[in-house]
């Protein structure tokens, strides 16, 4: 779609070109929400892909993403890795996070993990990928020093995020002792290439720590720790109490059929970690 309001767009070459920010300027990297809808109010782009963040650095200590690559980019991590880091055991993850994107292969391409990430949707398949694997973002403010937080604090419901005015999304930070563990995924949509009404995923540790994510189902991504693999009880009563009006609301699953199959998905996954 045409922004017939925008009048300029500027690419920063480093971060303290970035600034300053108006109320009508917007963040463009791969523009595939900006574009899909009118954006009156914009009239000016910031282009930041011209930073020229490397999109994807492996170190000892985890997977850094910056917030300009691209969901492609990130997929290809799961046929990467075995090779390179053979006991980072979740790297089929990645693949498995991009197809509960509602998105074609050309979309891939263009989209973002930032974008993805900062739209906060309860489908968002960047955020569900982060929560499962514990990861951190680093976010540019634009009046202070860098601000690093959990995903789960970031995402404070839908389409809602910690971000303030003239904040940007820096990177995203997976840490090597989540990257080690067994992990599982389950994923349910109305349709096969449908957006995600629930995404739910396990994590198993050497040690029997067990971890479950939730996403889509409910407004912002809940994680629940365990310090052993836990009971078909224990797992339910757990997830059975995630309140109300965390629970998503929207044409994509009535609220009890997502509760629903949240525990019977958690379930799923708690069998086959075992």
């Amino acid at each position: 779609m045409d922004l017939n309001n925008v009048e300029a767009v500027r690419t920063p070459g480093c971060r303290d070109e970035v600034w300053p920010l108006s109320s009508t300027d917007a963040i463009l990297a791969g523009g595939t929400w900006l574009f899909s809808e009118p954006q009156p109010a914009v009239a000016r782009l910031i282009d930041i892909t011209g930073l020229g963040w490397p999109p994807v650095t492996l170190s000892e200590e985890g997977v850094e993403l910056a917030a300009t690559c691209t969901v492609a980019e990130l997929g290809t991590l799961s046929t990467l890795l075995p090779s390179t880091h053979p006991h980072w055991s979740a790297a089929p993850l990645f693949a498995q996070c991009c197809t509960a994107l509602l998105a074609s292969s050309k979309i891939w391409r263009t989209a973002t993990v930032g974008g993805n990430i900062c739209l906060s949707f309860p489908a968002g398949a960047m955020i569900s990928l982060v929560s499962a694997l514990e990861g951190t973002v680093t976010v540019w403010r634009a009046d202070g020093p860098d601000h690093v937080l959990p995903i789960t604090d970031f995402v404070t419901g839908d389409s809602r995020n910690v971000l303030q005015p003239g904040d940007l999304l820096r990177s995203v930070h997976l840490p090597a002792h989540a990257l080690t563990a067994r992990t599982a995924y389950r994923k349910l949509a109305p349709s096969p290439l449908g957006r995600s009404s629930a995404v739910v995923i396990g994590r198993r540790h050497a040690d029997g720590k067990f971890v479950v994510s939730v996403t889509a189902a409910t407004v912002r991504p809940m994680v629940f720790r365990f310090d052993a693999l836990p009971s078909a009880t224990a797992l339910r009563d757990t997830l059975g109490a995630i309140a109300e009006q965390d629970i998503t609301r929207d044409v994509h699953g009535d609220p009890d059929w997502r509760r629903a199959v949240t525990l019977t998905l958690a379930e799923q996954i708690r069998t086959e970690l075992t």
